[in-house]
C-alpha cells in the first residue's frame, strides 16, 4: 500500500487531477455519455500518469540534489526504475485505450502525449518549454470533440483557448520549483524571465483563455461565461498576492489557476456552448 500511495505521488496527482476532471466535465458538456465518456476520463488519466511518471523519473536525481524528500523517488519511497516503468506503460495505454473513439481521436491525444512528453525531455531546460503545453493543452479539446460520433470539426476557440490555458499552467506550475530548477541547471522559460515575469504570464494565459472562452462560442456572451469571467478577475489576483506573500514557494498562484481552469470548464458546460 505505501509502495501504490508513492507511485501515486510520483504521478503529480493534483495537476493530474484537475486536467482529468476538467476535460472529463467537457466531455460531458459535449454530450459524451456511457463507455464513451468513462473512456475519454480513462484515457486523459493515463496520459496525465504517463506524463507525471517520465517527469519524476527524469528528475530524481535533480530531485536528491535539492534534498525534495516531498519526491517520493527523491527520499527512497520507490525507486526511479518503477516509477519510469510505470510511465512508460501508461503512454503506450494511451492510443490503444483511445483507439475505440476513432484514429482522429487517437491521433489527436497520442500527439498531446507525446508533446506533454517532449516537454519532460528535452525541451523543459530549453527557452522553448512553453511549446509542449500550448499544443497538448490545445489538443485535449480537441479529443474530446473528435472523439464524438460524427467526428465534428473542434471548434478554433475552443483550441485557443485550451492552449492559453495550457501555456498560463506552465508558468504556474514552474514556479514553486524555480529555486531548485536554477540551483541544478534547469533553465526553461519562465526561469528565463524570473519569478515576477512568470507570475505574470500565468495570469495573463489564463485570463486570455477566460475571454476567449466568454467571447468566441457564436452568439452574445452568456451569463455563466461572463461569471467565469468574473470569477478569473477575483481568483487570479488573490494567487498572485498569497504568491508574493509565500516563503519563496509560490504554490497559491499555481492552484488558483487550477481552481480558475476547473471554474472556467463547469460554466461552459452549464452554458451548454461546448461545441
Amino acid at each position: 500500500m505505501s509502495r501504490a500511495l508513492a507511485l501515486l505521488r510520483s504521478s503529480h496527482p493534483e495537476p493530474g487531477g484537475a486536467v482529468t476532471l476538467a476535460m472529463t466535465l467537457l466531455a460531458a458538456g459535449a454530450g459524451h455519455r456511457g463507455w464513451r465518456l468513462a473512456t475519454v476520463a480513462l484515457v486523459v488519466a493515463a496520459s496525465q500518469l504517463a506524463v507525471g511518471w517520465v517527469n519524476d523519473r527524469l528528475d530524481a536525481d535533480r530531485d536528491r540534489t535539492s534534498g525534495r524528500r516531498d519526491k517520493p523517488v527523491a527520499s527512497g519511497a520507490i525507486s526511479a526504475r518503477a516509477v519510469g516503468v510505470a510511465g512508460l506503460v501508461a503512454a503506450l495505454a494511451v492510443p490503444a485505450l483511445a483507439l475505440p473513439l476513432g484514429l482522429p481521436a487517437a491521433t489527436a491525444i497520442t500527439v498531446a502525449t507525446g508533446f506533454a512528453l517532449l516537454y519532460d525531455w528535452p525541451l523543459k531546460n530549453t527557452a522553448f518549454s512553453v511549446l509542449p503545453y500550448l499544443i497538448a493543452f490545445g489538443l485535449l479539446p480537441a479529443f474530446v470533440v473528435l472523439a464524438l460520433p460524427g467526428r465534428p470539426a473542434p471548434p478554433v476557440w475552443l483550441v485557443a483557448a485550451g492552449a492559453l490555458l495550457g501555456g498560463g499552467a506552465h508558468f504556474a506550475n514552474v514556479l514553486p520549483d524555480l529555486a531548485d530548477d536554477e540551483a541544478t541547471g534547469v533553465r526553461g522559460l519562465p526561469h528565463r524571465i524570473g519569478a515576477a515575469g512568470s507570475q505574470l504570464a500565468a495570469a495573463g494565459l489564463l485570463l486570455g483563455a477566460t475571454l476567449t472562452l466568454v467571447l468566441g462560442p457564436p452568439g452574445p456572451p452568456s451569463w455563466s461565461g461572463l461569471a467565469a469571467g468574473a470569477a478569473a478577475v477575483v481568483v487570479l489576483p488573490w494567487g498572485w498576492y498569497a504568491a508574493r506573500r509565500a516563503d519563496g514557494r509560490p504554490v497559491a498562484l499555481f492552484r488558483a489557476v487550477i481552481v480558475v481552469a476547473l471554474i472556467d470548464v463547469l460554466l461552459l458546460v452549464l452554458s451548454g456552448r461546448v461545441t
